[in-house]
């Protein structure tokens, strides 16, 4: 596979703020690569850069073999963006948003008037298409927003949290038709704050935290670096967590992290059954009461926690 993203030593500043400190990565013809950090990690400063949106301070960037900075214009017709927030005019109708996409193009009129009727149709907008937007949900505006984006059929695609807020039968329909596009050719840099998302449609993730990479690699790969499994235990009682966390360290094996929320205590382990049996004494022998006590394989939001010390920030309310 070439390379269609390629990122070396990218600095960008914003006064006295690095936002991105050296970043290096490569992203893979007609596969997904995936960003995942924490809010303020560097992400959609990247994405904006290799979208032309900012220029560099420092470093350099290749998309689709054209120089972000000295080849702009030539890059711009070669990438499609949609980013966190629909950007779609709410004064025209979603066939007329479609359509103004494909003469920024520069597209013969017979196509883009198909390719805007085969996106209102793929993203289910066929019966709202000559409506006015400012009428549509805020799950159609971000349906409509995506279809904008590949209105020119392009060869990389930049989706910035593109499912944040849809509903999960909408975002099944979107994961499945960007399988769909990476079959076909098409090149995907996608940031998220959905772990299944990630694990679902990711060739490689690149893991960000305060500017710079903080991993990369395979689901699996990043799974490795977190251990073998994870020992959990959920106490009866929210009183007792200080006193599970304290237990747990003495086990030892690695990092102890407690979720007050979920009154659980999760602890990397290389151990297996041996470590559950010990555990299980333990807390019984302290006194206290669990609800559960398991050993489970690393999730990616393992992976996360292990890498920036953060849970990943809850979702935004889906809307239809």
């Amino acid at each position: 596979m070439s390379p269609m993203i390629e990122v070396e030593a990218l600095e960008k500043r914003f006064g006295a703020t690095r936002a991105l400190r050296g970043v290096d990565l490569v992203g893979e013809e007609a596969r997904v690569l995936a960003l995942l950090g924490p809010n303020g990690a560097g992400k959609t400063t990247l994405v904006r850069i290799l979208t032309t949106l900012l220029r560099p301070d420092a470093g350099r960037a290749r998309v689709a073999g054209h120089d972000v900075v000295a080849d702009a214009a030539a890059l711009r017709s070669a990438i499609g963006l949609a980013g966190q927030y629909a950007a779609v005019d709410e004064l025209l109708t979603g066939r007329e948003n479609l359509e103004l996409v494909g003469l920024w193009y520069h597209l013969p009129r017979a196509v883009y008037r198909r390719r805007a009727q085969e996106l209102l149709e793929r993203f289910s907008l066929a019966e709202t298409g000559d409506r006015l937007v400012r009428g549509y949900s805020g799950g159609m505006r971000r349906r409509l927003d995506v279809a904008a984006s590949l209105v020119a059929q392009p060869e990389v695609l930049f989706l910035d949290e593109p499912t944040t807020g849809l509903d999960p039968r909408t975002r099944n329909d979107l994961w499945a038709f960007i399988e769909e596009l990476v079959a076909a050719g098409t090149t995907v840099l996608l940031t998220t704050q959905y772990m299944e998302e990630a694990e679902r449609l990711a060739h490689r993730i690149v893991v960000m935290n305060a500017g710079t990479v903080a991993a990369s690699g395979t689901v699996e790969e990043l799974k490795e670096q977190v251990g073998g499994a994870v020992l959990s235990a959920r106490v009866r009682d929210r009183s007792d967590l200080g006193r599970a966390a304290a237990l747990m360290a003495e086990i030892g094996g690695g990092a102890v992290h407690t979720d007050a929320d979920q009154q659980q205590v999760d602890l990397p382990t290389k151990g297996g059954t041996p470590v559950l049996i010990a555990a299980g004494r333990r807390f019984e022998e302290a006194g206290i009461g669990l609800d559960d006590l398991g050993i489970r394989r690393p999730s990616l939001d393992d992976v996360f926690l292990h890498l920036t010390g953060e849970r990943v920030a809850p979702a935004s309310p889906e809307v239809a």
